[in-house]
Order: structure tokens, then C-alpha cells, then sequence
């Protein structure tokens, strides 16, 4: 088969794939007019946005009620996930000394109420990218003084340090007093390494754990993917896990397979089952429960203040 015939196939067979979806994850785009105006910004100045680097089905939405989730850093990727559609790379982009600044400006324009900033995993720099978040949410507040910042920090291990190193790097974030402390699980213990190339179970769930050590009024928070092959009662033995080290909110959302290059989608959990995952998650004390088949990480995370 020649290249041209490959390529056409490939586009075919994830038309294919897509077209499988259920019903109930064929979201609307939202309104054109308050996308248009997030990515004319962002653009301009050259800064990005999870929203669109990972094509989030609420983008419209949530830009609608004035909240957005920044990606700082870059969009290269120092490891390579298998779910995820960001960029990857062993050489990633040089920082950007004017993004705090930018994200700040764009912040002001956007008039966001609510900020999430996340970043892709720099494993190259010598903290990981920890003071980086802190030197963008203090640009952020002094333009914008009402606005709630969350983040939603990588584990900050890059394989060169143990762990009072990457401990010393979520306590530079923490020090900086987030709204909300995030950090993804993504899946249950025993699908990690496939999902989630470079990180462990446990190195997450310190993460977690060291943030309510550290400072206890700082709410934390995970998310889960579902479709990947997990179980309920892995699910359930993951929420448990995060409530035995006190995370206070959860997000639970379908996989949704971004090219043929990533991982496929084992199972589409129903809006029924979801619904139930989000009783279950709530009887086990969790906060604040966002859980459906279009829940993000960063889904109406600005109502939870």
C-alpha cells in the first residue's frame, strides 16, 4: 500500500471510529462567538490553553461562564502517555519569559473568574516546572485580584531526584495557596503503566497526600477516565485510596480516543452508570463529585468555591 492509500485508510478507519460514539458523547461545540474570542486572544499571544490543545468537549461552555484552564510551559511533553493528545518530546520548547505576564493579560481581557493552570510534564527542568506555577499565579493576582486560581501540577518527578525533592517541589506550589489543589490518578493501579508512561499509583497519591500535610485548608482534588478497561471494583478501590489520604473532590469521565496512535476505548460507560460512580464516590465523603461522560478535570471546577 503506497503512502497516500496509508494515510486515506487511517483517516477512514477513525472516521469510523468516531461515528461508533454513543449518542450521549456527541457534545455541542457551545457558542462559536465565545470560542472565537478565547482563541483570538490566546493566539495572539502565543500562550495555550488545555481546551484547545486537547480538543475538551466543554470548551464553549465553560469559556460561556468565564472560566478556562491554561497550559503552561509549552505544549511539548516530556513523556508520552498513551491517552493523552498533547505533543510529545525529549526536547521540549524553551520557557517563555513574557508567558506569566501573557496568561495574566489574557486573564484581564477573558475577565475569567476562575483560572485552572496545568502544564505538560517537564521532567528537563531542574524542578520540574514548580516555580514556574508560582511565578504565573503571582502575575495572575496582581492583575486580577478577584480571580480563583486551581492548578493541576504534574507529579513533579523527573526520575533524577527522590522524593524529598519532588516532595520540596509540590510544597513550592502549596506555599503559593491555590483555591484547589489538582492532580490526576487518570486510571486505577493496575492499568497505569500503559496509560500513564512515566508515573506510578503511589508517586500520585503522595502528591496528594503531601499537599494536605503540608496545608489542610487547601481542598485537593483527582480525576478518573473511564473506557480504558477498568473495573468497579477498581473503581471503587481507587476512590477509596484517595479518601484514605483526605481528597476532598473527584471528576469521573469517559476516555475518548483522540487518534488511532492512542490507546482504544475498551468500554463506553452509560450516563446511568456514571450517575451511579458519582452516588458511590459521594457516599465515600468526597466533597465535591463531578461525574459524567463529558466531565473534565476542570468541568464547572469554579462552582466548587
Amino acid at each position: 500500500m503506497n503512502q497516500t492509500k496509508s494515510v486515506r485508510s487511517t483517516r477512514t478507519d477513525l472516521r469510523r471510529d468516531i461515528t461508533k460514539l454513543p449518542s450521549w458523547l456527541k457534545a455541542t461545540i457551545g457558542n462559536a462567538s465565545d470560542i472565537s474570542t478565547v482563541q483570538k486572544i490566546i493566539r495572539k499571544r502565543e500562550i495555550h490553553t488545555i481546551c484547545e490543545e486537547g480538543r475538551c468537549p466543554n470548551r464553549g461552555e465553560c469559556y460561556a461562564n468565564k472560566t478556562a484552564t491554561f497550559l503552561l510551559m509549552g505544549q511539548v511533553c516530556t513523556r508520552a502517555c498513551g491517552f493523552c493528545q498533547v505533543d510529545k518530546g525529549k526536547a521540549p520548547m524553551l520557557l517563555d519569559p513574557e508567558e506569566p505576564r501573557k496568561v495574566a493579560e489574557a486573564v484581564s481581557l477573558l475577565g475569567l473568574h476562575y483560572v485552572v493552570l496545568t502544564s505538560v510534564a517537564r521532567d528537563d527542568l531542574a524542578d520540574g516546572g514548580a516555580a514556574w506555577f508560582v511565578k504565573v499565579m503571582s502575575a495572575i493576582r496582581q492583575a486580577n485580584t478577584q480571580t480563583e486560581i486551581e492548578v493541576l501540577t504534574p507529579d513533579f518527578w523527573s526520575g533524577k531526584a527522590g522524593a524529598e525533592a519532588q516532595k520540596a517541589r509540590v510544597a513550592t506550589v502549596v506555599a503559593a495557596k491555590p483555591a484547589c489543589y489538582n492532580h490526576n490518578l487518570e486510571t486505577v493501579a493496575r492499568l497505569q503503566a500503559p496509560v500513564r508512561r512515566g508515573a506510578k499509583y503511589e508517586r500520585s497519591l503522595d502528591v496528594l497526600r503531601w499537599v494536605k500535610k503540608l496545608d489542610p485548608t487547601i481542598p485537593t482534588k483527582s480525576g478518573l477516565m473511564l473506557g480504558l478497561g477498568e473495573t468497579e471494583a477498581e473503581i471503587r478501590q481507587t476512590m477509596e485510596d484517595l479518601r484514605q489520604i483526605d481528597c476532598d473532590r473527584l471528576t469521573i469521565g469517559q476516555y475518548m480516543r483522540p487518534s488511532l496512535e492512542h490507546l482504544p476505548v475498551q468500554k463506553y460507560w452509560t450516563p446511568e452508570e456514571f450517575t451511579y460512580l458519582g452516588e458511590m464516590a459521594s457516599s465515600l465523603g468526597f466533597s465535591h463529585v463531578r461525574s459524567g461522560p463529558l466531565v473534565r478535570s476542570s468541568y464547572h471546577a469554579g462552582e466548587e468555591e
